[in-house]
C-alpha cells in the first residue's frame, strides 16, 4: 500500500515550473508537495511591518529580503526541500537563482495554530543544517512575543516580550512596537 501511495514523485524542475504561475503555492519535499494555507490580516501586518522596517537598512549592500514568495532550498540526507519562509534575507552575492535562495542568514516565521508546531520543529531542525542560517526568528501573531534562535548561541531559544530584538545578521534591533503596528491583539486578550 505505501509504494502505491508514493508512485508520484515531482522532479525539482517540474516543481519550480508548477510554482511559477500557480495559484496555491506548495512546500516541496522528496518529490512531494504539501499546498500552503492562507494567512491573516495580523501576519500580513507583522510580515509588511518587518520588510518595511529592514528594506531601507539593505541599500547598497549585497543583501536581498524577501516577504512570503521566495523558496527557501535546502538538502538534507539525500532530499531536496524547498520552503517557503515568510521573510527570507540573503547576503551571500552567490546565491541568486531566479525562484529560491540556499543560502539565507535570516529566516523569519509568523506562527499561526496551523503552522506553530512545523514553525517550531521540522522548520527549525531542517533550517540548522544550513550553514549560511545565522538566526531563526518566531514571531507570534495573537500576542506580542517573539522566539528567537540564533547559530552562535548553540540554538537556544531566546524569548522576548517587550523592548525589542537585536538581529545580530544585520546589526540592528527591530522593537516590538514597529513589528506589531496596526496589529489588533485585543482579540486575543481575553485568552
Amino acid at each position: 500500500m505505501t509504494n502505491l501511495a508514493r508512485q508520484f514523485h515531482l522532479s525539482i524542475d517540474d516543481y519550480l515550473a508548477a510554482e511559477e504561475g500557480a495559484d496555491i503555492r506548495h512546500e516541496y519535499i522528496d518529490g512531494e508537495l504539501y499546498a500552503m494555507t492562507g494567512t491573516s490580516d495580523r501576519h500580513g501586518l507583522i510580515v509588511g511591518n518587518l520588510y518595511a522596517f529592514l528594506r531601507p537598512l539593505l541599500r547598497g549592500t549585497p543583501c536581498q529580503l524577501f516577504a512570503n514568495d521566495m523558496k527557501v532550498r535546502l538538502r538534507i540526507a539525500d532530499q531536496d526541500i524547498f520552503y517557503y519562509p515568510d521573510l527570507l534575507l540573503s547576503c551571500d552575492p552567490d546565491d541568486r537563482e531566479t525562484y529560491y535562495r540556499s543560502n539565507p542568514c535570516l529566516l523569519v516565521e509568523v506562527l499561526s495554530d496551523s503552522t506553530a508546531r512545523i514553525d517550531r520543529r521540522e522548520k527549525f531542525f531542517a533550517y540548522q543544517t544550513m550553514p549560511s542560517l545565522q538566526e531563526y526568528l518566531l514571531i507570534e501573531q495573537n500576542s506580542r512575543a517573539i522566539e528567537i534562535h540564533r547559530r552562535a548561541r548553540g540554538w537556544a531559544l531566546e524569548c522576548i516580550t517587550e523592548g525589542g530584538v537585536r538581529l545580530e545578521c544585520l546589526d540592528v534591533e527591530v522593537s516590538l512596537e514597529t513589528l506589531y503596528e496596526d496589529v489588533n491583539l485585543t482579540l486575543f486578550s481575553d485568552f
